[in-house]
């Protein structure tokens, strides 16, 4: 009779074949490349504006080795200071229209009445120092500098806190003295004047801050201004970023 036995395979052999077919099996695809970095988010903060709503051209004073700024009220004679000050509170009385400057105007027409005399005299005093200066026709000249007084006075973008200077002058005039007016008016004007120092200083830190943030974020631009001309002078001054 015949035996039948089961027979086993080498282990080797079951490699190889498991091996084999291992081989023959498709490859895995490779794992897909790691998605793009999010793009990177440039914050633009807001572009610099004029300080009181002015306008973003606006040509300031230069100012001199000291920092001081050219102003139409430095460096007068006592009699044209005085007569700034009277043209300071007629600015004001034509302007200051908000509640809390009501009485800027009755002030004024106060002081004219009970200055009339010393007002006609340094009225006098000024053509006088014109008319040494520019000669007969001293007139224009005189006129066309009162006019830039008026107007700079008139800044639209200083008027509220001019009126506020002023409405403090004419408080502490209401007891002075004809006699003292000149004093008055030294010690005064400054304080009128101090209003366009600081209205100044901001507007050059805006266009200082506004060429900075054009070159990181729009087209460069240039702070320097055009020349301008001084009341009176005849010459031309200029003033940059700088000034």
């Amino acid at each position: 009779m015949f035996e039948f036995r089961r027979t086993v395979a080498p282990t080797a052999l079951i490699a190889a074949l498991a091996f084999g077919l291992a081989s023959c099996a498709p490859k895995a695809p490779p794992p897909p490349p790691p998605p793009p970095p999010p793009p990177k988010v440039v914050v633009i903060p807001p572009k610099p504006r004029p300080p009181n709503n002015a306008s973003d051209n606006l040509s300031i004073p230069p100012a001199d080795a000291n920092g001081l700024r050219y102003s139409i009220n430095r460096d007068i004679s006592p009699a044209q200071m005085l007569w700034n000050l009277r043209s300071a509170y007629n600015v004001a009385a034509l302007n200051c229209s908000k509640p809390q400057h009501a009485d800027i105007l009755p002030r004024y027409k106060t002081f004219l009445t009970a200055h009339a005399k010393t007002l006609t005299a340094t009225n006098k005093k000024v053509d006088a120092e014109f008319r040494a200066k520019h000669g007969a026709k001293f007139i224009a000249p005189r006129e066309s500098y009162m006019t830039s007084v008026y107007n700079h006075f008139a800044l639209p973008p200083t008027l509220t806190d001019f009126c506020d200077a002023v409405g403090a002058v004419t408080r502490d005039g209401a007891a002075v003295k004809s006699a003292e007016l000149e004093a008055f008016a030294a010690r005064s004007l400054p304080s009128i004047e101090v209003v366009f120092d600081d209205f100044y200083r901001r507007y050059e830190v805006y266009r200082n801050d506004l060429a900075i943030w054009q070159a990181q974020y729009g087209q460069p631009v240039t702070t320097a201004q055009p020349a301008i001309s001084l009341p009176g002078s005849g010459t031309q001054m200029t003033g940059g970023a700088g000034s």
